[in-house]
């Protein structure tokens, strides 16, 4: 970039956001220096608001290698979930199907946490930045370009460079069109999503299955609920004031014996549902992590949580290529990928069985209710289901 500044370091990281600063702490922790950056200020992320279910090994992650316990402290811990359909509620037991739960704690929460510890330890972390872009990926000294948030012209050289940049990723184009492949899936509908002031209406998360839509029910805090409802992509949000909203959301969860506890909305968005995976997951010395490679609908619950085992493996690797084994990067992509497609099928499964399908038939609509019946009425089903939402313990 010219009369750009000029840092080294081992690893550069594109992405500051959750999977980007795991990977950064757990570099340190090996000794490894590495150098963050991302073209949003640390206050955006913060005030975005995220949902965020995360897996026992991901909160065990957080804790073990010392980011922080507030996940414990403020995390609010389900050991089940209801499926609601055909006029009833069964709860998936996950503590007495696989000895194991999951913590409700914001993806936000995550986020500060991850920031707060790489601030702790010294980690060359830079928001803000703009005009980023990857060159050099297949020498032994890749870099990034970019402009600081005071607009002067940087550059980071390192051994290796991750992209961590998000589902709209820039690194992931660097791979040439010959060698990337891209699996994708857009699905017919949306989440329509509401945070509301209001007390929580279960104690867990409730899959609601009706003839009107899907509705999930969950939670964010003691006073502050989350709440959506299959909707159509292209959705109006201005078209549904407070009182259509909650007479949607009573009807679908009503069928089934629920009543949700009203409160003011204070934000309502849609959500689109795609599911995306690009192979390989890695060109040259740049490997790619989190949503950058892979997005899953967030029916299954696995987005923050794949990201997080990504960089697991990914810092292993890292350490042991940094080490002098250059060969070991070739693990990577099958190593990620074998739990990415894992995740894509549980995620693909779930959404399948709970979402009122386009164009779906009377015998559609019956054999959703067949399918959730086989689940529910079978520990071997209902095991299935814990374990992978939950999480493979294979990390």
């Amino acid at each position: 970039m010219g009369s750009a500044q000029t840092t080294q370091t081992r690893v550069g990281i594109v992405g500051g956001g959750p999977a980007g600063l795991m990977l950064s702490h757990l570099l340190h922790l090996a000794g490894i220096d590495s150098v963050v950056v991302d073209n949003r200020s640390r206050e955006q992320i913060e005030e975005t608001p995220r949902a965020g279910i995360l897996e026992h090994d991901s909160v065990r992650l957080l804790v073990e290698t010392g980011v922080s316990d507030r996940v414990q402290r403020d995390g609010d811990e389900h050991e089940g979930i209801t499926l609601a359909f055909d006029g009833g509620a069964h709860r998936i037991d996950f503590k007495h199907l696989v000895d194991a739960s999951v913590q409700l704690y914001p993806q936000t929460d995550v986020f500060i946490d991850l920031a707060a510890a790489r601030e702790r330890d010294g980690g060359d972390v830079r928001y803000g930045v703009t005009d980023v872009t990857v060159f050099d990926v297949t020498s032994n000294r890749p870099g990034i370009g970019f402009r600081d948030a005071e607009g002067r012209a940087q550059e980071v050289r390192c051994d290796y460079l991750v992209g961590a940049d998000g589902a709209h990723s820039m690194t992931r184009h660097t791979f040439p069109s010959e060698l990337r492949r891209h699996y994708f899936k857009e699905y017919p509908f949306a989440w329509f999503g509401i945070l509301c002031e209001a007390p929580p209406s279960a104690p867990e998360l409730i899959y609601n299955h009706s003839e009107r839509g899907f509705a999930l029910i969950s939670q964010r805090t003691p006073t502050l609920q989350r709440m959506y409802f299959q909707c159509d992509p292209h959705e109006d949000v201005a078209a549904w004031p407070e009182d259509r909203i909650w007479t949607e959301l009573q009807a679908r969860v009503g069928a089934n014996g629920f009543t949700l506890k009203e409160g003011r909305i204070t934000d309502k968005s849609v959500l689109p549902f795609r599911s995306f995976v690009q192979e390989p997951m890695h060109y040259g010395n740049l490997l790619l992590a989190g949503d950058a490679a892979h997005t899953v609908p967030p029916t299954g619950a696995k987005g923050l949580n794949l990201a997080l085992t990504d960089v697991v493996v990914l810092a292993e690797i890292l350490e042991r290529a940094l080490a002098g084994d250059p060969t070991a990067i070739e693990e990577y992509t099958p190593r990620a990928l074998e739990r990415v497609w894992k995740a894509q099928y549980f995620s693909f499964w779930m959404t399948s069985m709970l979402h009122q399908l386009p164009n779906a038939d009377s015998f559609d609509a019956r054999r959703q209710i067949g399918e959730l019946t086989a689940v529910t009425s079978s520990v071997a089903g209902q095991t299935y289901l814990a374990e992978c939402y939950t999480g493979w313990p294979d990390r």
